[in-house]
């Protein structure tokens, strides 16, 4: 499995001659994304914030691939014909499949009115081999989730799990890697001292990814 980190929690991952585009937004955008992007087999959508949801990118893009996501983000440009995905679903992309699962979004008072996520979903994605866990933005909830690879928000604010809670998150579903993410937003900066102290404390191991990097997992 190959996984490469775009900005913010925008994720291309290649396993099993497939390719899946994960919550590509608007943050950092860069114009040379979009050749790579253009080559992904489906995108996954968790909600409809447009830093996971660049609407006018995804209308660019090669009609044959499939864009699967909430009924609220279909909401957000009719235009864009999204295939509807709940919790529990499971998608089948050739030898990988891909569990949809739930996810909490954090409200405080910014999201009143229209910013308010009401509909968002995770996704793991299993190629027989590893599987991916790209949490969405999420608080900590109770489940029974496995997976090998964590990929999850760590900058709270009310509106995702700390690196307090991610660390712990990442214990229980037994993650033997986890891949922080959602870390480019000026307004709800990283503390990465302290994402490091509550890694090191819980004895989770994680790699910080650059935007533009890529990691291979065997």
């Amino acid at each position: 499995m190959k996984i490469t980190k775009f900005p913010q929690s925008c994720l291309f991952i290649e396993t099993r001659n497939k390719k899946i585009l994960i919550d590509p937004g608007n943050l950092k955008y860069k114009e040379e994304y979009f050749a790579i992007w253009n080559t992904a087999d489906i995108v996954l959508v968790t909600h409809k914030h447009p830093d996971h949801y660049n609407t006018e990118v995804l209308k660019k893009l090669n009609q044959n691939i499939k864009i699967y996501s909430t009924e609220e983000v279909q909401n957000v440009d009719k235009s864009i014909a999204v295939q509807i995905v709940k919790e529990n679903d499971v998608i089948e992309l050739g030898d990988v499949k891909i569990e949809v699962v739930h996810a909490i979004h954090g409200y405080q008072p910014l999201l009143k009115g229209d910013k308010e996520i009401h509909e968002n979903v995770g996704y793991i994605v299993d190629d027989g081999k590893n599987r991916l866990y790209a949490t969405s933005d999420t608080i900590c909830f109770k489940n029974d989730y496995k997976a090998d690879i964590l990929c999850t928000p760590v900058t709270g604010h009310g509106l995702t799990m700390s690196a307090f809670e991610a660390a712990l998150y990442a214990k229980e579903v037994g993650a033997v890697l986890t891949i922080p993410i959602h870390m480019d937003n000026p307004a709800f900066p990283p503390d990465f001292k302290f994402i490091q102290e509550m890694f090191d404390k819980y004895e989770v191991e994680y790699e910080i990814l650059e935007n533009d990097e890529t990691m291979e997992i065997e």
